[in-house]
């Protein structure tokens, strides 16, 4: 596919050396490699060469939701992939998909559910900070997510008008204040996350889902580690993405429910 005039591409030389950009004639960016010509890659195909003033070679790599994401304007910490990743297989997102977000930040999240639950889905997502908000509409246009995200600057501890929602994400300091607003706006066994960087907050956010009308509670840490794969060399990687947050999953049930409180062992119940 030949890039067109006005659409982004990923100026591509190594994992730690690239750069998101749109393709508009004379545009060029100067860089320790030599001069890049953006504006040369109008016309070229996804996949080519294009080289710097220096002769280093740069790669035009069709971007994906990930590279807008990792590469997004942004005053806030954002959720990583691998945690976006586990939180759509988690809930069951997919096409069709109704999300609600509170704490929408700089839209990382609401570009990722966006872009799983198009056409047919749609993202609801809520913040009270009208800066975040318009870096967030950028970046929505960017990743040409704005048709899928509806956006709300409004306090959701006054309620939410959304009803029957599949999904809630909850990216606040103190999640638990707004489980009542989520279950009121979740179908029944809607799926819950909470986005909590530290243990303190998945442990009172856990124990007042308890209290809330939520059941399936598991809360997770995900790591990851690169693997240097080179030939007669392959090792870890010196450097790797440790703690970025806690999750914290529940589904929406009846309220007012007593269940009794038992310590769950290690062994699974199978279905014979």
């Amino acid at each position: 596919m030949k890039i067109q005039e006005g659409a982004y591409v990923l100026l591509f030389h190594t994992p730690r050396k690239k750069w998101l950009t749109k393709a508009v004639p004379e545009k060029k960016i100067h860089t320790h490699l030599g001069v890049i010509d953006v504006g040369a890659a109008i016309g070229m195909e996804f996949g080519s060469v294009l080289r710097t003033t220096e002769g280093n070679v740069i790669f035009l790599i069709e971007p994906t939701t990930h590279d807008f994401i990792m590469k997004s304007e942004r005053k806030t910490q954002i959720v990583y992939p691998k945690d976006l990743g586990f939180i759509a297989a988690r809930t069951g997102m997919k096409n069709g998909s109704k999300i609600l977000e509170i704490g929408t930040g700089s839209a990382a999240t609401a570009t990722f559910f966006a872009s799983i639950a198009k056409p047919e889905g749609h993202v609801y997502t809520y913040d009270v900070n009208p800066a975040f908000m318009e870096i967030a509409r950028r970046n929505l246009e960017k990743a040409g997510m704005t048709d899928y995200v509806t956006m709300n600057q409004h306090d959701p501890h006054q309620g939410v008008a959304e009803k029957e929602m599949d999904i809630a994400i909850v990216d606040l300091g103190d999640p638990w204040t707004v489980l009542d607003q989520v279950h009121d706006a979740l179908k029944g066994s809607g799926a819950f996350v909470a986005i909590c960087p530290t243990m303190n907050q998945i442990e009172k956010t856990a124990t007042e889902l308890k209290k809330s009308g939520y059941a399936d509670i598991e809360s997770i840490e995900l790591m990851i580690r690169v693997m240097e794969a080179r030939e007669g060399m392959t090792r870890p990687s010196m450097r790797m993405i440790g703690h970025t947050t806690y999750l914290v999953f529940a589904r929406k049930v009846q309220k007012k429910v007593h269940v009794e409180e038992t310590v769950d062992d290690d062994e699974e119940d199978t279905e014979e």
